[in-house]
C-alpha cells in the first residue's frame, strides 16, 4: 500500500492523526528559536500528533495532542511540523 504524501500539520482535517517526520526550516517567518521550541515540546520525528481541532471559523488556534499533552498552536508553529497522515484503523490506532 502506498503511503500517503507528507503534509504539515496544518494541512490536516480535525480529527486526524499522524506522525511526526520532521521539523521544516524553510517556512516563512519561522526562526531557529520558534523550531527549537517545538522540538522541546515534543514535536520530533517518529512521535505520534492528532489534530482535535481548529478555533472559531476554522481558524487558529489549532487544538493539537502529543502525547497526553494538548497544545494550542498558531498556523505559522502547525506549519513547521512536517507528518505523515496515518489512515484511521492503521497501526497503533485500533
Amino acid at each position: 500500500m502506498k503511503p500517503l504524501p507528507a503534509l504539515n500539520l496544518a494541512d490536516l482535517p480535525n480529527g486526524s492523526h499522524a506522525v511526526v517526520t520532521r521539523l521544516c526550516t524553510t517556512v516563512p517567518g519561522a526562526d531557529a528559536a520558534l523550531l527549537r521550541r517545538l522540538a522541546e515540546i515534543g514535536f520530533v520525528a517518529g512521535e505520534p500528533v492528532q489534530l482535535l481541532r481548529r478555533g472559531p471559523g476554522g481558524r487558529e488556534p489549532l487544538a493539537v495532542q502529543v502525547g497526553d499533552t494538548l497544545f494550542a498552536l498558531r498556523a505559522l508553529e502547525a506549519r513547521c511540523v512536517e507528518v505523515d497522515q496515518v489512515q484511521a484503523g492503521g497501526p497503533g490506532h485500533g
